[in-house]
């Protein structure tokens, strides 16, 4: 007996319910799982590439898992202690370069500076909170980021996820298509290629965009000589993923460094800006238009509510599903928009009828002289 569309929409939604609350209640147990599925996503067009390459699955799976891991030890070797150290520094200097400012503005403007007057108290109260927590802080997020038991779990089950994932994309995948319901088949499929599409096209897309503008930062920055560079490189690199976010923090962050080391020689200062202004054009004219294009259908201001609202509910782990989530709604949105524009709801009983064609004018006769 073929179930009511009613009941359907039912069963659906009691799904998507289920769904949600599952990932708010697991949080950040499932991490290492998401990110072994991401990984398996992405990588999955390579295991395709290497088996019309003559290579088996098998083979494919593990040429894969080979390089990225040879990739990841190089990366945690070399970059994450020169990381660590200047994160920590940076929070750690935050108090100086903030008194410094009161310096600054204290000879340029004493009459904002003065005792009691409202900007100066809450400099005060700033400085304060500065001084007592910076090293704390600093601890805190050292200590959360790098818990050795959940980042030896993180690295053990990620890889071993991944590597199942990629092997078995395709059966997963086939055995996903055999449990849809045969009566709406077709439009299920549709919308699960627009979903890949999306996905396809921003998700790795973008990542492939802040991975570029990071190492361009980080590396700039570096060889300009400018102190916490490859900090500020990267967190510009990796909130590009933000529309908007990345550049404007990455150039105010790099750019107030550049004041208080480059004081005396304003060229290095413009340097710095120069930077940012050319990693800005890379992106805008160069690597957003090629790797991401215009046609995903994700809006900025969707894209940062979504990231918002996920982070918000779920944390680190809400934001890393924040933009999938976000561009499967977008997909079953304009697919549910387009069903109403062909609905009676929107267009009623009537029916429309076509405006007959016009009829074609009769040429006069012509006179003989």
């Amino acid at each position: 007996m073929a179930l009511t569309v009613r009941q359907q929409a039912s069963y659906w939604s009691i799904g998507f319910v289920v769904f949600l609350l599952a990932m708010w209640m697991l949080g950040d147990i499932i991490l290492p799982f998401i990110t072994g599925m991401a990984i398996a996503y992405f990588m999955d067009p390579i295991a395709d590439r290497l088996e019309t390459m003559k290579f088996s699955r098998v083979s494919a799976t593990i040429i894969i898992t080979a390089v990225a891991l040879v990739f990841g030890i190089i990366m945690i070797v070399l970059l994450v202690p020169m990381l660590v150290e200047q994160l920590g520094a940076l929070v750690k200097a935050t108090p100086t370069y903030f008194a410094h400012i009161q310096t600054i503005l204290a000879e340029r403007f004493p009459s904002m500076m003065e005792e009691g007057s409202a900007i100066n108290r809450g400099l005060q109260s700033v400085a304060g909170v500065l001084k007592g927590q910076g090293a704390a802080f600093a601890n805190a997020v050292l200590a959360s980021a790098f818990s050795i038991l959940d980042a030896v779990i993180f690295i053990i089950v990620a890889p071993v996820v991944a590597f199942y994932m990629i092997l078995d994309w395709d059966d997963m995948i086939e055995t996903v298509d055999n449990w849809l319901p045969r009566d709406h088949l077709e439009q299920l499929r549709g919308l699960a290629k627009e979903v890949d599409k999306v996905l396809a096209g921003f998700v790795r897309g973008q990542l492939t965009v802040c991975a570029i503008l990071g190492t361009f930062y980080a590396i700039a920055l570096m060889v300009v000589g400018l102190q916490f560079g490859l900090v500020v490189g990267l967190i510009a690199g990796l909130l590009t993923f933000i529309p908007y976010v990345g550049s404007v923090i990455g150039g105010v962050l790099s750019i107030g460094l550049a004041l208080f080391q480059f004081w005396g020689t304003p060229e290095w200062i413009v340097v710095v800006a120069i930077i940012f202004v050319i990693g800005q054009v890379l992106e805008g004219n160069v690597l957003t238009p090629k790797l991401v294009g215009g046609s995903v259908g994700l809006h900025p201001v969707w894209l940062m509510f979504a990231l918002s609202a996920f982070g918000g509910l779920m944390g680190f782990t809400g934001m890393l599903v924040a933009v999938p989530v976000a561009a499967i709604l977008g997909v079953f949105f304009r697919f549910g928009i387009g069903q109403y524009l062909q609905g009676k709801l929107y267009r009623g009983t009537e029916t429309i009828k076509p405006k007959p064609a016009p009829k074609p004018r009769k040429r006069a006769a012509k006179t003989k002289s």
